[in-house]
């Protein structure tokens, strides 16, 4: 019986030592600097955008000056 078992676990070896040999390995591509320029900017616009509707808030207006007519 332990000759059964020693044949399947070689068995499953020679599968495992197959399967392994059939992986490929894929190096991924380095990040590009205009990616991470480009992410940095974006950041940079929002931490603008949003420190303008901090400043500003929901409270202030423009109001426009009365249109004047004639001479």
């Amino acid at each position: 019986m332990s000759v059964v078992k020693l044949s399947a676990e070689k068995d499953i070896a020679d599968k495992i030592a197959a399967a392994k040999a059939k992986l490929v390995v894929v190096e991924p591509k380095p990040i590009s600097p205009y990616a991470a320029l480009g992410a940095a900017a974006l950041a940079a616009t929002a931490a603008v955008v949003m420190a303008g509707v901090v400043v500003l808030g929901p409270g202030v207006r423009f109001d426009e000056p009365p249109a004047t007519y004639g001479p």
